[in-house]
C-alpha cells in the first residue's frame, strides 16, 4: 500500500503541472455540496462520526468482526468482562498459577493490567449490543467526530469538515484501532478533547468548554496515562500562562467559568481511578500495571530507567517473553536505529506518503526566505506540542502500535490541514492538489477495502509495529469454536515446546474462570495437573497440544505425563515454593 501511496501522489503531481483544471467543475460541485454541512458546527460533527460508523458497518462483509489475537486485546476484554459482571475486579483463583498470562494480573487480584477506560468501552458494546466490538466501532465513530471538533478550533470550519473525513479514511474504519480489540480511537479522543478545548477557552471561557478539557485529560489518565502526560503538560501550562496575562477574562470569571467546572471532574476522576487502583492492587496510587513490572518484568517502562533483576518464573514461555523479547526490544530502544524504527512506525500509520505530501509541498510555496516568526501563533503551539510529544515517546523502552502515540491523532490531522490550506492558496495547482489528496484517499480506502480481491498485500498497512511479524490467526479462534459446539463444560490443558513463539498465547479466560464454558490452562508438572483436574472434576479435559501443525487437541488422559522437551517440564521453580 505505500507503493500504491506512493504512485498515487505521483500521478497527482504529474496530472497537476501537465493539466492542473482536470476536474475543477466536479470538485467545485462537491465543494459547493458540503459546504452548507461545514458551516454547521454540530452538524459536521455529527456527520463525520456517522459516516465511520456507516462505512465500518458497510465494510462488514469484507472485515467482519475480529477475533483476539494479541496479548493487550485479551487483557481488554477481560476487563470488560468483569465490568459486565458488575464487578471492579476479580478474586484471585485457587489454580491461578496455571492461568497466568501476558497484560493480566493474578495477584492480589485477578484483572487486566491496563487503564480501565478500553475495558469500559468494551463493556458498553456488550451492554448495549451484546459483542464488545460495537464498543471499538462506537469508539471509532466518536474519534472520528471528537477530531473534527477539535479542528474546527483551529482552522475555518470547511478544513475542519476535510480533516475530519481524512480521519475517518485513514484511521476510523481500516485500521486496527477500528478491527481489533487492542484500542487507539479512546486514547485519540482524549487528545482532541483536550487540544479542542485549548482554543475555546482562549477565545471564550465557558463551562462546557471547561468540562471537556477535563474529559480529555480523564480519558488520558485512564487509558495512556503517560502519553496524555506529555501531550497535556504544553497545553496545561499554555492556559496557565493565560490566566496570568493582563488580556485574559476577570479573575471571579475564570474562577466560575473555568477553574472550578475543571476541578470539580478532575477530583472526581482522582477518585475514581484511585478507588480502582486500590480494588484491583490493594493501594490506592499503585496502577496495575506496576504491579505486572515488580512481579514478571526485568525491562523498565521507561529507557532511562535500570533493569530490574529477574524473578521466578512459574513457565518458561513467560520467562522467554520478558527475558527474551522484552529485553530485546528494550535494548533496541536504546539506539538510533531502534528510535528510528519507532518513528518509521509512527510515520507509516498516522502519514504515510499521501499525509506526508502536503507538509513537504510548503517548502515548495512558501516564500523565499520564509522563518520561524512568520508561522502564527496557534501553527506553532502545536508544532512545539508535537516536539515535546515525539520527545516523550522516544524515551518508553517499547512502542508496539501507533496507538501509544494516539492522543496527538488530532494534531496531526491538524498540521496536515494546515498545510492544505497553504498549499491551496499557491494557485491552481494548488487546488487541484488539494482536492487530488482527498481524492487519493477515497482511493487508497477502496483498495484497501477489496484488497483481498485484488491481491494487495496489506502486511504494512496497519502500522502495529512489533506485532506485524505474528499471524492475524494462529488457530485459537478455530479451536475455541469447536469446543462451545461440545455440550458441557470443558477445560483445555495447554501444552508448550520450549521453542514457542510467546505471541502466540493461548491461555486467557473469562472473568468468572469457575462458570466459563472453556477453561485454558497451562500444563504444569503432573502433581499440580493432577490437582488442575481434581478442581475441575465436572468438565471434559483436552490436551491443546499448540506447535504441532496445525494444533493438535485430544482428550486429556491423566496417565499422560509432559515429556522431556515440555514447557511444564522444565519449568523454573515458582514463587510460593511451587
Amino acid at each position: 500500500m505505500l507503493r500504491i501511496e506512493t504512485g498515487l501522489v505521483l500521478l497527482a503531481l504529474l496530472v497537476a503541472w501537465v493539466s492542473p483544471k482536470t476536474g475543477f467543475r466536479f470538485g467545485c460541485a462537491i465543494e459547493r455540496s458540503l459546504a452548507p454541512i461545514a458551516r454547521h458546527r454540530f452538524l459536521s460533527v455529527l456527520a463525520v462520526g456517522v459516516l465511520a460508523l456507516g462505512l465500518r458497518l458497510a465494510v462488514l462483509p469484507a472485515l467482519p468482526i475480529p477475533q483476539p489475537v494479541i496479548h493487550d486485546e485479551f487483557g481488554y476484554l477481560l476487563a470488560a468482562d468483569t465490568f459486565v459482571h458488575g464487578r471492579l475486579t476479580n478474586p484471585t483463583h485457587p489454580m491461578w498459577m496455571h492461568f497466568e498470562s501476558f497484560n493480566i494480573l493474578q495477584k492480589p487480584t485477578y484483572q487486566s493490567i491496563t487503564p480501565p477506560a478500553q475495558g469500559l468501552v468494551l463493556a458498553l458494546g456488550k451492554v448495549l449490543f451484546g459483542n464488545p466490538f460495537w464498543g471499538v466501532w462506537l469508539s471509532a465513530g466518536l474519534m472520528c467526530a471528537a477530531i473534527t471538533w477539535m479542528l474546527q478550533g483551529w482552522v475555518a470550519l470547511e478544513w475542519a469538515l476535510v480533516g475530519g473525513i481524512l480521519a475517518v479514511l485513514r484511521y476510523g474504519v481500516l485500521t486496527y484501532w477500528a478491527d481489533s480489540y487492542w484500542g487507539g480511537a479512546v486514547g485519540a479522543i482524549g487528545g482532541a478533547l483536550v487540544l479542542g478545548a485549548l482554543p475555546r477557552i482562549k477565545k471564550e471561557p465557558r463551562v462546557s468548554h471547561s468540562v471537556m478539557l477535563a474529559l480529555g485529560l480523564t480519558l488520558l489518565a485512564n487509558n495512556r496515562p503517560y502519553d496524555g502526560f506529555v501531550l497535556s503538560v504544553p497545553t496545561l501550562l499554555v492556559l496557565l500562562i493565560w490566566v496570568f496575562k493582563r488580556e485574559s477574562p476577570p479573575r471571579r470569571v475564570l474562577v466560575r467559568r473555568f477553574a472550578l467546572p475543571l476541578a470539580a471532574v478532575l477530583v472526581m476522576t482522582a477518585a475514581g481511578t484511585t478507588y480502582y487502583f486500590w480494588r484491583v492492587t490493594g493501594n490506592p496510587f499503585t496502577m496495575p500495571y506496576q504491579i505486572e513490572r515488580e512481579t514478571y518484568a526485568v525491562a523498565p517502562y521507561l529507557l532511562w530507567q535500570p533493569l530490574r533483576p529477574e524473578p521466578a518464573y512459574h513457565h518458561v514461555v513467560m520467562r522467554n517473553m520478558y527475558i527474551g523479547e522484552e529485553l530485546v526490544g528494550y535494548r533496541t530502544g536504546r539506539t538510533i536505529a531502534g528510535q528510528m524504527m519507532k518513528a518509521y512506525f509512527a510515520w507509516r500509520f498516522y502519514l504515510g506518503p499521501l499525509l506526508t505530501f502536503p507538509l513537504i509541498a510548503l517548502a515548495f510555496v512558501l516564500p523565499y526566505g520564509f522563518s520561524w516568526k512568520q508561522i502564527s501563533g496557534s501553527t506553532r503551539l502545536l508544532l512545539i506540542t508535537l516536539g515535546i510529544f515525539a520527545v516523550g515517546c522516544a524515551f518508553e523502552s517499547f512502542y508496539v502500535g501507533a496507538h501509544y502515540s494516539s492522543p496527538v491523532t488530532g494534531l496531526i490531522l491538524g498540521l496536515v490541514v494546515l498545510a492544505l490550506q497553504v498549499l491551496r492558496k499557491s494557485g491552481e495547482r494548488g487546488v487541484f492538489l488539494c482536492r487530488a489528496l482527498v481524492a487519493c484517499a477515497v482511493t487508497v480506502f477502496a483498495l484497501r477495502v477489496f484488497a483481498g480481491s485484488l491481491h494487495i498485500p496489506l502486511t504494512n498497512a496497519l502500522g502495529v509495529g512489533l506485532y506485524e511479524r505474528g499471524p492475524t490467526s494462529f488457530g485459537r479462534s478455530e479451536i475455541e469454536r469447536r469446543l462451545k459446539s461440545f455440550p458441557g463444560k470443558q477445560l483445555v490443558v495447554v501444552r508448550y515446546a520450549l521453542t514457542h513463539e510467546p505471541f502466540e498465547e493461548w491461555v486467557y479466560n473469562d472473568a468468572d474462570i469457575d462458570d466459563a464454558k472453556i477453561v485454558w490452562a497451562r500444563e504444569m508438572d503432573p502433581a499440580e495437573n493432577q490437582r488442575l483436574l481434581a478442581y475441575f472434576k465436572d468438565r471434559t479435559a483436552w490436551l491443546l497440544e499448540a506447535d504441532k501443525k496445525p494444533p493438535a487437541l485430544s482428550p486429556y488422559l491423566t496417565a499422560a505425563l509432559p515429556n522431556a522437551t515440555s514447557d511444564a517440564a522444565r519449568r523454573p521453580q515458582g514463587r510460593d515454593g511451587n
